[in-house]
């Protein structure tokens, strides 16, 4: 005979609530450290003088700082998967006089030019990405190579002058010298990019898989990502945008530049990434981040002009804000010394 026997009767139990992470928390070490360097920045400078703080000066800044600003962004999804465009200045370049000199050959309206200018973009971003994907050609040798070529692209094609006069027409002072709610268009045009960017990176699959493949590309192919395609169309997003920066550029100064506002433009987007929090080996950054280094970069930048200190300690601080950064990254990821067995 079988004795029936009974479970006991299961017990519903609540979930243990959520950890509630403060403000603070969810900001992340990195960004509270660029929080307060730019307050001591603001700080020390507008001390050291009257106007520095300004609501006029601060919208220098801000208009300064766009450029950098708008290729950092993309520049922050290139590392992320894993990339590094150090072309990116030398694009802006060619995507000025291209939007300049279209512009006034043409006739015909300046959004002439500016889809000139942004088709440029696009098939120099896809030639970069086809040359790293297919050639083989590891990003930076490759984009170091676009950094000397597409300089000099730029040179020919304007003869080395500033190409053009737009100035006359509307559309390009509006996006150079316009205001929209007190601010001017070319600060709102980052914004909305670093925005759709920001959403892209960490709302989307897209997103989900440019941190996969720069965490670890084996996985990623494994899981089933076309590698290649995403490659390809994130240095075609950085030549776009880049093209957009080359139009703000020749708005903002009246003419086609083909070096002149964007040399150097890659230095400071590297290191407002790696600033930013961007590993250098990919699989982790962020927008905010890198907006945050932005802001940095550009109110030191500013001060130490208003200060009228030489623009080569301007170079030399760059250099060392992003050995620093790359310091910071290494002992936080625990990397060994190069050379050291510990």
């Amino acid at each position: 005979m079988t004795t029936a026997t009974t479970s006991p009767p299961e017990i519903d139990r609540a979930p243990a609530p959520a950890r509630r992470r403060s403000p603070l928390a969810a900001l992340g070490g990195q960004n509270l450290s660029l929080i307060g360097a730019l307050v001591v920045v603001l700080a020390l400078f507008g001390v050291l003088d009257d106007n520095y703080l300004s609501l006029s000066n601060m919208q220098v800044v801000a208009e300064a700082a766009t450029l950098t600003g708008l290729l950092a962004v993309v520049q922050t999804v290139v590392i992320i998967c894993g990339g590094l465009d150090i072309s990116v200045g030398s694009q802006v370049g060619v995507a000025s006089v291209v939007s300049a000199m279209v512009f006034t050959a043409t006739g015909s309206g300046s959004l002439t030019g500016m889809v000139a200018a942004v088709a440029a973009g696009l098939a120099i971003g896809v030639l970069n990405g086809v040359v790293i994907v297919h050639g083989r050609v590891n990003p930076t040798i490759a984009t170091l190579a676009g950094l000397a070529a597409y300089k000099g692209l730029a040179q020919l094609l304007s003869d080395g002058r500033a190409q053009g006069y737009v100035l006359d027409d509307d559309l390009f002072v509006f996006l150079g010298r316009g205001k929209i709610a007190g601010l001017p268009v070319m600060v709102w045009i980052l914004v909305v990019t670093a925005v759709a960017v920001h959403v892209l990176l960490t709302y989307t699959d897209i997103g989900r898989n440019l941190y996969a493949i720069g965490g670890n590309d084996t996985a990623a192919r494994l899981a089933g990502i076309d590698i290649n395609k995403y490659l390809v169309a994130v240095y075609a997003l950085i030549g776009m945008v880049a093209a957009i920066a080359g139009i703000l550029l020749t708005a903002r100064t009246g003419s086609g530049q083909p070096v002149s506002g964007s040399e150097g433009l890659e230095l400071k987007a590297i290191t407002a990434a790696a600033l930013g929090g961007c590993a250098l080996k990919g699989g982790k950054g962020g927008v905010g981040g890198t907006l945050l280094a932005v802001a940095l970069l550009g109110a030191l930048e500013n001060g130490l002009t208003v200060q009228g200190i030489n623009t080569f300690w301007q170079n030399v601080a760059q250099g060392a804000l992003l050995v620093a950064a790359v310091v910071i990254q290494q002992r936080r990821n625990g990397e060994r010394a190069v050379g050291l067995p510990h």
